[in-house]
């Protein structure tokens, strides 16, 4: 398998290489479709100046003429109307002329050889040092007809150039492609230290931080990087967390049943006594089912469809009997429950809305302080309707409060309180709530209390 590095390499000096034949290919045609015309016409006035000039200057040296004429630039043949011919300058590549094309110049025609130059693919006429293609133009001179033949000298005149322009292309070819290696070594790398940090990420070792320095993709890619490297670490150490206090919340009902399931077996147990221990087992087995039901609940909201029944929901119902059902839980602990619940209806899954007002009211009383209070309001607005739920309780860092939506999660303050809990409460009320298009915040300072707020919008059924 080729590696991304020779992949790019390659594929980048493939490219220059078509475009340069591209390029060839283009300027050939443009040539010969165009300039090839142009230097046909250019050409021809040079010779028909050429041959005036001999023709019409007395007492001219026809041989030293053209021999200074070929000097400065030119390939040149000059033949009489005996086809009795001379070359001057440097000889042609190819000295093959046709005797009707030399007739037909002394008989006063013009030969345009330039522009009558076969089309070739990979050659232009340009450059085609041959006597056919040529200018031929007549001229007269002491009372003998002459044809005169005529071309640039290419090699005279640019020799210099065709080294310069040699080297040029040589030298451009030559770093070109070190140029490609270098930068397409330093596009790879980034990606290689990514590949290699993603290996170790997929091992578990999620301490890994991309120290890319770029504003490109890839800067912006090892920064995504490093986010979710952190949110993993993050979600590692949730779980272990999460691990180890439902290990612990499980283990210590079910060590409460176990002992008290053994000391029902005496027979010395009281009447009073035996119903005391049965209350605890059921109030152990609850706590295991309430459990287990937001695991359970926690999991099937991956995939929502398969248990949302949408209906109209009566709110003000719903948040009443929640605090019926949690009365007496407030009673205990000498907490007073204010609302204000205005006739108020939604659209969405009555089942799952209940969850998230029992999870609210639940955590209100739990971290609630002794003879607090709770306020629940509804607010019923124009597009949307707003639950409210406030509470004296112990509050949040504002740290802690950017994660209490996260599953698993249970801020220190409620740890350090010794506080049962899952840290699944409020991340299944929260993904419910964006289930129905809703939000759900929270205000909060550390021992003054919270007030959560939900926010959904109103829909038809």
């Amino acid at each position: 398998m080729k590696s991304l590095y020779v992949k790019f390499t390659l594929t980048t000096i493939s490219i220059m290489l078509a475009s340069g034949v591209m390029a060839f290919l283009i300027s050939n045609t443009y040539y010969q479709q165009v300039l090839k015309n142009e230097n046909d016409e250019k050409n021809t006035k040079i010779a028909q100046e050429i041959a005036t000039y001999a023709g019409n200057t007395k007492d001219l040296e026809l041989h030293t003429y053209f021999e200074h004429i070929a000097s400065v630039g030119y390939h040149v043949y000059v033949t009489n109307e005996s086809l009795e011919g001379a070359y001057y300058g440097d000889p042609f590549r190819k000295e093959e002329l046709s005797q009707d094309t030399v007739q037909n110049v002394l008989n006063g025609n013009i030969y345009h050889g330039m522009a009558e130059f076969p089309q070739e693919t990979f050659v232009t006429g340009f450059f085609a040092n041959e006597l056919t293609n040529t200018i031929g133009v007549p001229f007269k001179y002491k009372d003998r007809q002459y044809a005169l033949f005529i071309r640039p000298n290419i090699k005279l005149l640019f020799n210099e150039m065709h080294y310069l322009f040699a080297w040029l292309l040589g030298i451009t070819i030559f770093l070109s492609i070190v140029f490609v290696l270098a930068g397409a070594k330093f596009l790879i790398q980034p990606i290689t230290r990514l590949t290699k940090a993603t290996q170790a990420l997929s091992t578990g070792n999620f301490d890994i931080v991309l120290d890319i320095d770029r504003k490109d993709e890839i800067g912006k890619l090892s920064i995504s990087f490093n986010r979710m490297a952190e949110k993993l670490g993050q979600l590692d150490e949730m779980k272990n967390d999460f691990i180890s206090s439902v290990s612990h919340d499980i283990q210590s009902p079910l060590s409460n049943i176990n002992g008290y399931a053994s000391l029902l077996e005496k027979e010395t147990l009281s009447k009073q006594q035996r119903a005391q221990y049965l209350a605890v087992i059921r109030d152990e087995t609850k706590r295991l089912s309430d459990m287990t039901e937001q695991l359970l609940l926690s999991t099937s909201l991956q995939h929502p469809e398969d248990i949302m029944h949408i209906q109209t929901v009566y709110l003000s119902v719903q948040l009443k009997e929640v605090i019926r059902m949690h009365q007496w839980a407030s009673q205990e602990k000498g907490i007073m429950i204010h609302y204000s619940l205005p006739e108020t209806t939604v659209v969405g899954d009555a089942s799952l809305l209940y969850t998230v007002w029992e999870n609210l009211l639940t955590n209100a009383l739990k971290y609630n302080k002794q003879n607090g209070t709770i306020y629940v309001a509804i607010e019923d607005g124009v597009d949307a309707v707003s639950v409210i739920f406030q509470d004296e309780g112990i509050g949040l860092e504002q740290e802690e409060a950017a994660h209490i939506f996260e599953r698993f999660y249970r801020a220190d303050t409620v740890r350090s309180r010794g506080v049962e809990g899952t840290g699944l409460g409020l991340a299944i009320a929260h993904t419910i709530v964006k289930l129905h298009d809703g939000k759900i915040e929270v205000k909060t300072a550390k021992g003054k209390g919270s007030t959560f707020e939900v926010v959904l919008p109103k829909k038809k059924a």
